[in-house]
């Protein structure tokens, strides 16, 4: 248990900050699911499911949940598929 009034308040903030990339992270794994799922299965709204994939993760990059190399890796990844259908 913290010790201090600024350990409480660092405690607190942290579980927030938990909180809220679980959040973030559930979201950002069900849309590339969702994304290579349509690869795989080339429907016509595959595109635009990859552009929400992408989207996701350029924003998980910007709230700090994910780092942004590994984000490129990712939408690098979801990229190269997409354009071996084309």
């Amino acid at each position: 248990m913290a010790n201090t009034k600024s350990a409480v308040k660092r405690m607190k903030q942290s579980e927030r900050r938990r909180q809220r990339n679980r959040a973030a992270r559930s979201e950002i794994r069900s849309a590339v699911k969702a994304a290579r799922t349509a690869l795989a299965t080339n429907t016509p709204e595959t595109r635009t499911t990859v552009r929400d994939a992408i989207r996701t993760l350029d924003r998980a990059v910007t709230r700090g949940v994910m780092h942004r190399n590994t984000a490129a890796r990712r939408k690098s990844s979801l990229a190269r598929k997409l354009n071996r259908l084309a």
